[in-house]
């Protein structure tokens, strides 16, 4: 079972954030030893969305690059995990191509990542909520109804 049947589902059911800055220290002062181009960095975000048939669908989103880097050096990757579906699916695994978008239906100067996969896949668009908290949206750019429980947080 693909995850975006369930993803659907979801949706159905229920009704990135920027760049990743340079790593820090326990004192939150910058580490100049990894210090990395645009096009190194990588942002993460994890979550668990709802799910009909299991308990959830655990994400973890990995966005490598800034929203300022060349297109062809902004790439993710995501993988999804079942929690408990009776089929018993193996994970997923999608790597491609992010964008950043502009705008939705209710908010023109929101940001929204589309990530597109190569090859078979769906793809996916995150509405930037803020700097810590991705949520996803219908291709239309739309949130749900219940999109508190579609979010992802930066870790």
């Amino acid at each position: 079972m693909q995850i975006r049947t369930l993803m659907v589902g979801a949706a159905l059911m229920v009704g990135l954030a920027g760049c990743a800055s340079t790593a820090q220290t326990n004192d939150g002062a910058a580490d100049n030893s990894t210090t990395e181009t645009a096009s190194e960095q990588v942002a993460v975000y994890k979550g668990t969305l709802p799910c009909r048939r299991c308990t959830g669908i655990d994400l973890d989103v990995r966005l490598k690059g800034a929203e300022e880097a060349a297109q062809d050096e902004r790439t993710f990757s995501l993988d999804a995990t079942y929690r408990d579906h009776p089929q018993q699916p193996d994970p997923e695994h999608y790597e491609g191509q992010w964008d950043v978008l502009s705008g939705t239906v209710t908010d023109p100067n929101a940001t929204v990542y589309e990530l597109t996969p190569d090859g078979e896949g769906q793809t996916y668009y995150f509405l930037r909520l803020d700097a810590q908290t991705l949520e996803l949206v219908d291709p239309q750019k739309r949130r749900f109804q219940n999109g508190e429980t579609l979010r992802l947080k930066r870790q």
